[in-house]
């Protein structure tokens, strides 16, 4: 993967680990967020690495400018649509409606490209269609684009170890809209927005869009916001259970800073099994259920943590948690 000097994936994608707590920053404003398959792959990388480092005991994922996220951008991957990039027109919520509008704002060109070509071929390349210039599509590309690129990072949140705030700054669109719903807490500033864009590009949500609404909200209204791709405003989002909590835009950064902070100060391991337990729960019967909850008591009464919970209660004073 190639990036320009100025958006090396170090760049775009920002990175800080301060009093237990990883912030990771989309840093694209100029491009409404859209994530470019190097931005991609390195958040995928951060996820992970918070999951192993003992240091590490929430996430805050937030974004720089006007807009959370934007979706997938094709047109920073400049790479075809048959390599691992962000994916076809399929992958994008970007190129999302700005627009104050519910449903017919107008693009503003700052998000994602919708074509499904980012090679500037000329039709004379091996490997590509003679009458358009565009790669060869063989059957099932789209398919492996989708589990290798906007499903892998969706996966990446769920499966994180740690608690994951989003702290969503503006517009969340597309992918970008499924990329803050798979973290565990969700912060909305007022000005935010949510939009499901792929119905107005024609397109099938992609992303686990179909697999995080209807757990979120219920099936109707999952349905409801994929059909129509309005605008949804960040109080409308609260209301209906996608947003935990809407505070002023000034004090998006605070409040996030709050709550994994207060995350990173308690057990770890037990938040992480606790995460796990909730995550599985509507994909299991009650019996697997009941089951992996002892499994999951079992595991945890082993870490030191959850004997300092116990000692401390007897004590009757506050548990100094560790993490481990």
């Amino acid at each position: 993967m190639t990036s320009s000097p100025e958006e090396s994936p170090e760049s775009v994608v920002r990175h800080a680990t301060d009093n237990g707590v990883a912030w990771i920053t989309l840093n694209r404003p100029a491009a409404m967020n859209a994530i470019t398959p190097d931005q991609r792959e390195r958040l995928i990388s951060l996820f992970d690495d918070a999951s192993a480092d003992p240091a590490v005991g929430a996430v805050v994922l937030t974004a720089t400018g006007k807009g959370f996220c934007a979706g997938a951008d094709l047109r920073g991957g400049g790479r075809p649509a048959r390599d691992t990039g962000a994916g076809t027109g399929a992958d994008t919520g970007a190129g999302a409606d700005t627009g104050a509008g519910a449903g017919a704002g107008a693009d503003t060109g700052a998000g994602a490209d919708t074509s499904t070509s980012t090679s500037a071929g000329t039709g004379t390349d091996p490997g590509t269609d003679s009458g358009t210039g565009e790669p060869e599509r063989v059957a099932g590309d789209v398919a492996r684009l989708i589990r290798r690129g906007a499903q892998r990072l969706i996966a990446a949140v769920l499966d994180c170890e740690k608690p994951v705030v989003a702290a969503v700054n503006g517009t969340a669109a597309g992918l970008g809209a499924h990329l803050a719903f798979a973290c565990d807490l969700v912060l909305a500033a007022e000005s935010a927005r949510f939009i499901e864009v792929f119905v107005r590009r024609g397109l099938v949500p992609d992303g686990g869009g179909a697999y995080l609404l209807p757990r979120l909200v219920g099936p109707q209204r999952a349905k409801e916001l994929m059909f129509f791709g309005d605008a949804l405003s960040a109080a409308e989002a609260e209301r209906i259970g996608l947003v935990n909590r809407v505070v002023p835009d000034g004090d998006l950064t605070g409040t996030a800073r709050e709550w994994a902070e207060r995350l990173a100060a308690g057990p770890t391991r037990a938040i992480a099994l606790t995460k796990q337990l909730v995550n599985e729960s509507l994909g299991a019967d009650r019996a697997a259920a009941f089951a992996a909850e002892a499994a999951a008591q079992e595991i945890n009464m082993t870490t030191a943590d959850a004997r300092e919970g116990v000692r401390a209660f007897t004590e009757r004073r506050a548990p100094r948690y560790r993490g481990r």
